[in-house]
Order: structure tokens, then C-alpha cells, then sequence
């Protein structure tokens, strides 16, 4: 029997793409014959495409799993090169398999995922070999982790959205409900991170820079048309709106409310609800970002963070923070090639 070698294992490996081990496997079997184990495993569905490699695997689906006791919970993403091979079933119950495997194993990196043990060989084998005859690329591209008091969690039903919430809170139970409903909320609004407290002052002052210039803008193209024009915030974050920002603003508005000459003594009932204007209109960069600051979507006079307390209230829970959250969406982040033509396809595969 020929020696097989660790350089012709590798050699074969990055000729094919395939598993060390099953590269081996071929090698034996074809007696080293290098273009007779390539045949092997062309034969077994195990050797990829030729310029499989450089594709773009950009479509896909999200998949979520939530522990029995809603502890923890688990959300991956796995990705094909197009949307008709995320429809099909197979890969659907791969996606599945994979999110269970993640879910079920002490990894929390990637690359230590696909080197775990799985079955007879390691996952990332059993992933590449499961995968091998769909004939586009497939990526196991990330995953994530949550636990908690309670965790829950919610896939779009496209599948390409999926969103994990953890709540600290001592009634568990009676909060799965409301921390499913914000994973919902959350995966239709797409908060970029949980509090305004997350965001860094450099990013609010830059972001309140290019807002001003871009309503300023848009009203010059307004004030042309002859329309109403938008109001210009001075600030657009709470992290802007300090003790002496909102005792200037309340001084304002009773400044005005004299001006208009209404009597002193109905001013504690006008003050509150304009001050409560002016901390709207000048936190958009919290409403559009912050989880906790948006709007609810399933009842838009409450922000998150009151339809939370509201639902604890209700539970007699002492506490109900929100503690954790996790959203991805497929292909976010992932460059994504321009199609080439017929004939630059022709002249790709001419030139190889």
C-alpha cells in the first residue's frame, strides 16, 4: 500500500476543499493516486465546486433556540450564495441542526464550534459533507449566546431575521411573554443597541452635527415648495439633555407660557407635557437606535423600557431590567460581488 504522506493530504485538501480526514480516506483508497482520490471524492459529493471558494455567501437563514426553562438561548445565522438553496428543506434542517449543536455545546466562538466532536468526526466535517452536494457554498457564519432570569427569542417568519432578549427579573415566568413581544418589536424596528448610555459622546456629537445639516437642508427644499417646515432640535440624545439643559428648557417654556399670558397658577399643569415635547423632539438619535428608548410597537404611547415596567408591574415583580439583547439579520455586514454577464462568466471560466 502506498505511504500516504501529510503533504499530499494537504495538497489534495486544497485541490478539493474537503476534509483532512476524508481526504485521506481517498488517498488510501486510490493508492495515492492524487487525480484518482479527487474522482473519490467527486464521486462522494465531498470535493467542492471549482471556484466554490471565492464565492459570496451572502443569503441564508437565522435560526433561534430557547432552552426549555427560557434560561438561555441561542441565535445563529447560516449562509448560501443564493435564496432559492434557503428555501430548500434540507438546508432548513441544517440550519436547524447547526443552531442546536451551537446551542447544546459549551463552545462560543465559531471556529471552536466546527473542531467539536460530532457524531464520528467533528461538526465542521459532518457540516462541509452535509452540505457538499447542494452544490453552492454554505457558511456557518456566527452565533451568539444569552442567559438570564429569562430569555426568550423570535425568528422572522422570512427567516432572515432573528433577535434574543434577556430579562434580570424575579417573576421569570410571567415575563416570557413581554421579552418574546420585544424580541418581535426589536426585529421589525432594528435597534442598534439597547440603552442611549450605550452610545459614545463622540458618535451623539457627530451624529447631531449631520442631522441639523440634514433637516436644515431638507427644509430649504420645504421652505421652497412652500410647506411647513420641521423644527430643528438642538440635541438629539438624552446623554445630551443634562440637569441645566432641562432647567433652561422648563425656564423657556414658562417664559413663553407668560408671554401668551396664561395665568401662573395652570402653568404646573402645561409645564410637564411641553417638557415632555421638548425630550422627544430632541432625542430622535435615542428612538431610532435604543432598544429600550423606541417607541413600542404595539402600543406606540409607551417606550420599551414603560411597556416592560408596566408588564413587571402586573407580574409583582420588584425588578425587570433588560438586560440582554442580540439581533442579527442575514448577510448584514458581508460585501456582496455585482453579477458578472454571460459573457464576463464566459471569459472567467476561459481564463482558468
Amino acid at each position: 500500500m502506498a505511504e500516504i504522506s501529510a503533504k499530499m493530504v494537504k495538497e489534495l485538501r486544497t485541490a478539493t476543499d474537503a476534509p483532512m480526514m476524508d481526504c485521506k480516506k481517498a488517498l488510501v483508497e486510490a493508492e495515492g493516486d492524487m487525480e484518482a482520490a479527487k474522482a473519490i471524492l467527486r464521486d462522494k459529493g465531498i470535493s467542492k465546486a471549482v471556484g466554490k471558494g471565492d464565492r459570496v455567501a451572502a443569503e441564508g437563514l437565522v435560526e433561534v433556540v430557547v432552552a426549555d426553562d427560557f434560561k438561555s438561548a441561542t441565535i445563529a445565522e447560516v449562509n448560501s450564495e443564493t435564496d432559492f438553496v434557503s428555501k430548500n428543506e434540507g438546508f432548513q434542517n441544517l440550519v436547524k441542526e447547526t443552531a442546536t449543536y451551537f446551542h447544546s455545546s459549551t463552545h462560543t466562538t465559531i471556529e471552536d464550534a466546527l473542531n467539536g466532536e460530532y457524531q464520528t468526526s467533528t461538526f465542521g466535517e459532518y457540516f462541509t459533507e452535509a452540505t457538499a452536494k447542494i452544490g453552492e457554498k454554505i457558511v456557518s457564519r456566527r452565533f451568539a449566546k444569552l442567559e438570564g432570569d429569562v430569555v426568550n427569542g423570535y425568528v422572522h417568519s422570512n427567516g432572515r431575521v432573528g433577535v434574543l432578549i434577556a430579562i434580570e427579573t424575579d417573576k421569570p415566568e410571567e415575563l416570557r411573554k413581554i421579552a418574546k413581544d420585544i424580541a418581535m418589536h426589536a426585529a421589525a424596528m432594528r435597534p442598534t443597541t439597547l440603552s442611549y448610555q450605550d452610545f459614545t459622546p463622540e458618535y451623539v456629537a457627530e451624529e447631531t452635527k449631520g442631522r441639523i445639516e440634514a433637516i436644515k437642508n431638507e427644509n430649504e427644499e420645504l421652505a421652497r415648495l412652500g410647506k411647513p417646515l420641521k423644527n430643528v432640535p438642538q440635541f438629539i440624545s438624552m446623554q445630551q439633555l443634562t440637569d441645566d439643559v432641562l432647567a433652561g428648557a422648563e425656564e423657556a417654556i414658562k417664559a413663553e407660557l407668560k408671554a401668551e399670558g396664561k395665568p401662573e397658577k395652570i402653568w404646573d399643569k402645561i409645564v410637564p407635557g411641553k417638557l415632555e415635547r421638548f425630550i422627544a423632539d430632541n432625542t430622535t438619535l435615542d428612538k431610532e437606535m435604543a432598544l429600550l428608548d423606541q417607541n413600542y410597537v404595539m402600543d406606540d404611547s409607551m417606550t420599551i423600557a414603560q411597556a416592560l415596567a408596566k408588564e413587571a408591574k402586573k407580574a409583582g415583580a420588584s425588578t425587570a431590567n433588560l438586560v440582554g439583547y442580540i439581533r442579527y439579520e442575514v448577510g448584514e455586514g458581508i460585501e456582496k460581488k455585482e453579477a458578472m454577464s454571460f459573457a464576463e462568466e464566459v471569459a472567467a471560466q476561459a481564463g482558468k
